[in-house]
């Protein structure tokens, strides 16, 4: 039987249903704005970076890619992926484009988890796979904030139900995924566009691949 699930976030109710949800898995909708500005910037993104001409910004989830924020609140992050536009204090990746960077979920230090964006609109979180990639943002930075054992419950709950809808055939942390690079499924055009990147550490990364063991997926490249 389908289950209904109704959680309330101020005036936000997000409803799911499917038999698919892992026991104590909720998800708070929380969405940034997508407006007109958005779906260009997006699309222009698409284009530019993966050759991909389309109507709408979807994407074929295949993978999923965890990060870490640096920034310590939800509320902080939310503030900082909202705007369609990437802020001038991001010049570093504005050669890019001018999309501003988010994820379809962040997760809080006491695990609940958010959804920003539809799990098939593409957001700007990794270079070169975004097409195919869902985004998981953690609040943490590695230091003053590790990440918490509470993050990986709800990283192995949300990944769960995700490889439950969608064919993910990879799981891997930011740190990570330059080990796509040579293959087939890196799609950007720009070979001098790359950051070095070190979310999250590799040892949280192990655990979470562990404790997802029960799914089909591919060691990395």
């Amino acid at each position: 039987m389908k289950k209904l699930l109704l959680c309330l976030l101020g005036s936000i109710s997000p409803l799911y249903a499917g038999d698919s949800m892992p026991d104590g898995l909720v998800i708070i909708q929380k969405p940034i704005i997508f407006d007109e500005m958005r779906k260009a910037l997006t699309l222009q993104y698409m284009q530019q970076h993966y050759g991909m001409v389309q109507d709408e910004p979807v994407i074929d989830p295949k993978m999923v890619v965890v990060h870490w924020t640096v920034i310590p609140t939800f509320e902080q992050t939310f503030a900082a992926f909202n705007p369609p536009e990437l802020p001038a204090a991001r010049d570093g990746i504005r050669a890019g484009g001018n999309l501003n960077v988010s994820s379809q979920f962040v997760i809080d230090r006491d695990g609940t988890v958010y959804q920003l964006m539809p799990e098939t609109t593409m957001a700007r979180h990794t270079i070169g796979i975004n097409y195919t990639a869902i985004g998981i943002e953690n609040i943490a930075d590695g230091n003053s904030l590790p990440m918490t054992e509470a993050q990986l419950a709800a990283n192995t709950k949300l990944i769960t139900y995700l490889a439950g809808k969608y064919p993910i055939k990879y799981v891997l942390g930011h740190s990570e995924y330059h080990r796509f690079r040579d293959t087939d499924w890196w799609k950007e055009t720009d070979a001098n566009y790359f950051t070095e990147k070190n979310d999250p550490d590799i040892a949280f990364m192990q655990r979470l691949r562990s404790s997802l063991s029960a799914l089909s997926l591919k060691p990395l490249p």
